[in-house]
């Protein structure tokens, strides 16, 4: 008689996910879904109801402040640390920011009224997930003290390393125009900036690819925002992996 071995499924990409208790990860992983999110999807429009969480396992998505004009500055970077839907969790159903995708990958999703369900049933899922989104506002508090105090070159060192963090390896996609669109700069002032930085030996630019070539390089060149962001990270989040950042302490 043939035995079978029984279907062993493997762990999710997602490291917030893999922090709740084996228990209760058992009970929430049925109602995930896995979806493959695209370059430059919307996944969460300012102001309009918010109908899917999203846990990505790869890649990362951006949280933007849309102006009326139709600028936009990012606040914040989600990869797989994190989570959509923040203000679910808070108890809103919709927020001011819009989140589209940076770096395509792979990515859990679970629909508004089953998320809220498993809220109310599993204590631990509600206890991580709100201390990820406290580390999350320390993100945003950051980037915005950063935006206001720091030279241009600074805050590219340290928004690429947050990036790189993310991204699941040291080459990504990404042009001046989005870059200037992030930080909130004018595009010639990125051109400046990168060009300093792939000058140093610390990056790689390419039309339309940013590579990083020295990541020790590129700490050295950021300002203490990054440290200070990803040790907040670090110790609200102690059950995830390690940050790559080893000597900010």
């Amino acid at each position: 008689m043939l035995c079978l071995s029984p279907r062993v499924t493997p762990p999710p990409g997602n490291h917030l996910l893999n922090a709740l208790p084996p228990e209760d990860l058992a009970s929430f992983r049925p109602r995930l879904e896995r979806v493959d999110l695209s370059f430059r999807q919307t996944l969460q429009m300012a102001e309009e109801p918010i109908t899917s969480i999203h846990f990505p396992e790869n890649g990362y998505l951006s949280r933007l402040a849309i102006m009326d004009n139709g600028d936009a500055a990012e606040i914040g970077l989600i990869g797989a640390e994190g989570m959509t839907g923040i203000a679910v969790l808070l108890g809103d159903d919709r927020d001011s920011f819009e989140i589209i995708v940076q770096v395509p990958g792979p990515a859990l999703s679970i629909g508004l009224p089953a998320f809220r369900t498993a809220l109310e049933q599993i204590p631990s899922l509600r206890r991580l997930l709100l201390r990820y989104a406290l580390a999350h506002f320390e993100q945003v508090a950051r980037t915005g003290a950063c935006n206001g105090r720091h030279p241009i070159d600074q805050r590219l060192a340290r928004w690429l390393l947050m990036a790189h963090d993310r991204a699941g390896g040291d080459a990504f996609p990404m042009t001046h125009e989005f870059l200037s669109m992030m930080l909130g700069v004018r595009r010639a002032g990125v051109t400046v900036a990168a060009g300093l930085l792939q000058k140093a030996g610390h990056i790689r630019y390419e039309r339309g690819r940013i590579e990083i070539t020295n990541r020790t390089g590129l700490e050295a060149c950021a300002c203490e925002c990054y440290g200070a962001a990803r040790r907040a990270q670090d110790r609200l989040l102690h059950s995830l992996p390690p940050a790559k950042l080893a000597h900010c302490h």
